[in-house]
């Protein structure tokens, strides 16, 4: 069976080449990282959030992730520069690959009347970030360990400079956008 780095090598860049004219294969937009972010302001006052979350995002990344602090003191929210408020995961190589075969087609078809990822999500500058409302939407977490339903957000790392090349990239890896 072809991974998705292999499919991307053989298929996708000629593909690319093709249609944005582009001569030289290494001038072809590709993945470049995915980031997972969960930021977890209820962290401030229960500090078992920290650890049940780095639990669940190990499990759905296959990588630890890290702990976020606040940059600065915010006193309305009782919040101190330094206090642990969420975590990431920066996924890079294989890892990133099976994580977004996975996302694509294990955790996105679990969604709720899914019709399809917004276009609305890229940034300007080829990055494309999606918002999801739970994490149980990924098979490999089990239930027992999910305490509450948190969201967070999966960005898109390209190196294409423009949304446009950048959405036909992630269509072409098998993003399925909205028509």
């Amino acid at each position: 069976m072809q991974t998705l780095y292999e499919k991307y090598k053989q298929e996708i860049i000629p593909t690319l080449m093709r249609e944005f004219a582009i001569t030289n294969p290494m001038a072809t937009p590709k993945l470049t990282k995915i980031v997972v972010n969960c930021g977890l302001g209820e962290a401030l006052t229960d500090k078992k959030v920290i650890e049940r979350m780095t639990q669940q995002l190990s499990i759905i990344t296959g990588q630890r992730p890290s702990v976020t602090r606040a940059k600065r003191a915010i006193s309305s929210f009782k919040l101190r520069a330094g206090d642990p408020i969420g975590l990431k995961v920066t996924l890079r190589g294989r890892r990133m690959y099976d994580f977004f075969t996975k996302f694509v087609s294990l955790a996105l078809p679990r969604v709720r009347d899914f019709r399809g990822v917004p276009k609305s999500g890229f940034d300007g500058h080829g990055n494309y970030t999606i918002g999801l409302e739970e994490q149980t939407i990924f098979p490999e977490l089990e239930y027992s360990l999910v305490d509450k339903t948190r969201g967070f957000e999966i960005t898109f790392v390209t190196s294409a400079g423009d949304d446009e090349r950048a959405g036909k990239l992630l269509a072409l890896l098998g993003m399925p956008f909205e028509k």
